[in-house]
């Protein structure tokens, strides 16, 4: 596979390799950080992963997974910066509804993104998991990450990611599950 043997840098100059990484990965990457914080956001953040990756770009070790697990890695903890506004961000979802808030936008970024398709029950159940619990979950639903590009990206054991990701996905399902007999 193609991403496990790309490096960063590429086969040039940092800059020109570079640029062909950023042609290949903004648009995931910005849908991923959309996703998470919405379109007001996102193109400055997946902005800052890609000026990090640029000047981390020696420390990428190849031989730890591939460069697309790495970007990842970058973008969720530039999010995780931005935690606060991620949650209000579900909190605003499960109070306006999905519709609402999408009716404003001019553009969708794509079908995994979580923000806009979102049902409130859903946005109300993400709000609540811890951010450990949501990045798992969230790397795995918008953007598909196997669990040994999560732990690339995290840093964290593999065990970790399908525990962190078992747990959030029975707490997002027993909070559905509970509001939807509240419906009823």
């Amino acid at each position: 596979m193609r991403a496990r043997h790309e490096t960063p840098a590429g086969s040039g100059s940092a800059p020109e390799g570079f640029a062909d990484l950023y042609e290949r990965h903004f648009a995931d990457i910005y849908r991923y950080i959309a996703g998470r914080l919405g379109r007001n956001v996102a193109d400055d953040i997946a902005a800052d992963t890609f000026v990090i990756a640029l000047r981390k770009h020696a420390d990428f070790d190849p031989g730890r997974g591939p460069v697309r697990a790495w970007l990842y890695g970058i973008a969720t903890n530039l999010v995780a910066q931005h935690r606060r506004a991620e949650k209000r961000r579900y909190q605003a979802l499960a109070r306006a509804g999905a519709q609402e808030l999408a009716a404003g936008h001019d553009s969708n970024p794509g079908p995994g993104a979580a923000g806009e398709g979102m049902q409130p029950r859903l946005a109300r159940a993400l709000a609540r998991l811890s951010q450990e619990e949501r990045d798992v979950l969230l790397l795995v639903a918008l953007v598909d990450l196997s669990y040994q590009e999560i732990s690339q990206a995290l840093g964290i054991p593999d065990g970790t990611v399908g525990s962190r990701l078992n747990r959030a996905r029975r707490k997002i399902r027993a909070a559905l599950d509970q509001e939807g007999q509240a419906d009823e």
